[in-house]
């Protein structure tokens, strides 16, 4: 007699006697397709250029923007560089109910939203007014509405009367809804742009940058499986994928890159396909020496020979052999 279970005749579908396991056969490829469709358009560690304009809601104060004209409209236009900025969604760089906002979306959208105080700056605390002796406030910051610093907080000095003054400690949108409006102007995959936006939101720098695929050597220190014998030192040639950063005096005096440059530079590996940030400093070698003897100009030729230099020597009015007295 056949076996039924080896029967490969093809039988007509029966229904099963569980209605809930036809229906989840019935609906599994739909499912499925509404499960991939949950994951369509923009999602965290996107790059995207987005512009974007915050207000206070209620008295239209401007809060940041990236629009030049705006800018200069609410007379800030001196006061840095207002483009669209390039961001990786899930940074932390907007907030919260913002990235919600365009998670899920595409390119082209945009909109507006209400942030509530807790989100933006935080609620109004009456705790923060302080009463501090007057003595601690600089002579050029007593007036009402002066930034003070004050054992390592900053607050708005309100009032000063006699030996005391009255300091707000709350950040001074505290308190305050933001209106954002937004739009999402375009995909960035590009890595060196994306690589230039994340170090955009940090620092307000203008640095010059590139990325090469480098061979470096890697040392590790390897135990013997037997694990009796001595752990030996392994070196290996591996390749990494490298973001250069030409250093600047501006980017050594910024106090955030010096304070946070191996936070800075960890975001930016964990979010891209880099391995590394080298930040190098550039000398122009002979060019910048020579450069300090004053009437020079570009006389001294490059890689010229005696005679050479000691006619650029005559045509610039030094005496070579002055020169050499000095030194």
């Amino acid at each position: 007699m056949t076996d039924p279970a080896d029967d490969e005749t093809t039988m007509p579908d029966e229904e099963s006697d569980d209605p809930a396991a036809d229906a989840e056969e019935a609906t599994g490829s739909e499912g499925e397709e509404d499960t991939e469709s949950e994951t369509t358009g923009l999602q965290e560690g996107d790059f995207i250029r987005l512009s974007y304009t915050a207000r206070t809601a209620d008295t239209d104060q401007l809060v940041d923007t990236t629009d030049a004209e705006i800018a200069e409209a609410e007379g800030v236009g001196d006061q840095g560089e207002f483009e669209p900025r390039t961001i990786a969604l899930g940074s932390g760089h907007l907030f919260a109910s913002v990235e919600e906002e365009i998670v899920g979306g595409e390119v082209g959208e945009g909109g507006s939203i209400t942030i509530p105080p807790a989100e933006a700056f935080g609620e109004y605390d009456d705790s923060e007014v302080e009463t501090v002796a007057a003595s601690k406030i600089g002579d050029d910051d007593r007036y009402p509405g002066a930034r003070v610093q004050l054992d390592g907080r900053q607050g708005t000095l309100e009032t000063i009367i006699g030996g005391r003054a009255r300091v707000d400690f709350n950040h001074p949108l505290a308190g305050e809804e933001i209106t954002y409006e937004y739009e999402v102007l375009e995909s960035v995959d590009d890595e060196l742009e994306q690589a230039e936006g994340m170090l955009g939101m940090f620092l307000d720098v203008e640095l010059a940058m590139h990325i090469e695929d480098d061979e470096v050597e890697e040392t590790s220190v390897e135990q013997p499986e037997d694990e009796e014998g001595d752990p030996e030192t392994v070196t290996e040639t591996v390749e990494k994928r490298t973001l250069y950063i030409e250093a600047t005096p501006q980017l050594a005096m910024n106090q955030q890159w010096m304070f946070q440059k191996q936070q800075i530079a960890q975001e930016i590996i964990d979010k891209t396909e880099l391995d590394r940030l080298v930040v190098e400093e550039v000398l122009d070698g002979a060019g910048g020496m020579m450069g300090g003897m004053g009437g020079m100009g570009g006389a001294m030729p490059s890689g010229g020979d005696d005679a050479d230099i000691e006619a650029a020597l005559e045509e610039a009015d030094i005496d070579a052999e002055e020169i050499a007295e000095e030194l």
